[in-house]
């Protein structure tokens, strides 16, 4: 116990130091959160550090991108209205779709179907990216995508500034963390340059994260000759239950929490790392519809 407040102690005082600081310029940072499989609280990580964002006072936009079973507005206790379908069928124009949340980040809601957008028409694609270029106005766009490596997730996984890969000690989870890494790397990678990074999620120790994310990390680089950043790891904590059975994220029902502490720790060491290449809103949107 004296270890871990100790290890919660230095990351306070990273992320406090971080946040402190003025930002240089707007840029939209696009993060897609994915991993391997399912379970191992992808979505739940997604929610929190949207809201570790705003509470940095960042503009914040969370999408739910798991287009079959998409959960981002149980975590948030919302029912949307409208979703990307609605924009991609030009039913409405993307800031009717964009709900608010008490928690001072906004969010869209994913749609079985919006995979159709690879379909469209000249006009209706024309329609579809004049209204998402709207939402370039937001400091952070965090994309929580399905799990596994159907062609929406590598769609969203393709466009965005950075990746980040969750997995957990589980030898399951390992296993397909590795997988999407190999899928990612090979398949997607020859197309431009990608930022990957691993994040371990539900570790007892800042050690055990830190053991779980070098053999991924090693074994990639050995056998894909990649290099795969280690973000970092989050307490597994009874907390975390707690705060998803009462449908408010643990950012807000515990935020002096460990994993709260753990996922400000992130926040912080993310906004440390410059933006290579990116080009924000418009793009991401070149890049998820195929353009060069």
């Amino acid at each position: 116990m004296k270890d871990q407040a100790s290890e919660l102690k230095i990351l306070m005082q990273e992320y406090n130091g971080k946040n402190n600081r003025g930002a240089p310029g707007h840029i939209t940072r696009i993060i897609a959160i994915t991993s391997g499989k399912g379970g191992v609280g992808k979505t739940n990580i997604s929610v929190n550090m949207a809201i570790a964002y705003a509470h940095a006072g960042k503009k914040v936009l969370l999408i739910d991108g798991d287009l079959g079973m998409a959960n981002v507005n149980v975590l948030l206790n919302i029912v949307p209205q409208y979703n990307l379908l609605h924009v991609v069928t030009q039913q409405k124009k993307m800031v009717d779709i964009i709900s608010d949340t008490e928690f001072g980040i906004k969010f869209i809601a994913g749609a079985n179907g919006f995979s159709r957008i690879v379909n469209l028409s000249d006009t209706e694609l024309d329609y579809f990216a004049e209204e998402f270029s709207t939402i370039n106005n937001f400091d952070i766009i965090i994309i929580d995508t399905g799990a596994g490596i159907s062609n929406n997730v590598l769609q969203f996984v393709a466009a965005a500034d950075e990746v980040f890969i969750v997995t957990t000690p589980e030898p399951t989870a390992i296993t397909d963390a590795y997988g999407i890494i190999k899928i990612i790397t090979t398949e997607l990678s020859m197309e431009r340059e990608m930022t990957l990074k691993l994040l371990v999620n539900r570790v007892h120790s800042a050690d055990e994260g830190k053991r779980i994310s070098d053999r991924i990390i090693n074994i990639a680089g050995q056998f894909l000759n990649y290099k795969i950043d280690y973000l970092g790891f989050i307490y597994d904590d009874p907390v975390v239950t707690m705060s998803v059975i009462r449908q408010k994220p643990f950012m807000e029902v515990a935020p002096q929490s460990k994993p709260a502490m753990c996922i400000k720790h992130i926040v912080g060491r993310i906004e440390k790392t410059d933006l290579v290449n990116t080009e924000g809103v418009t793009g991401f949107l070149r890049k998820f519809l195929g353009k060069k």
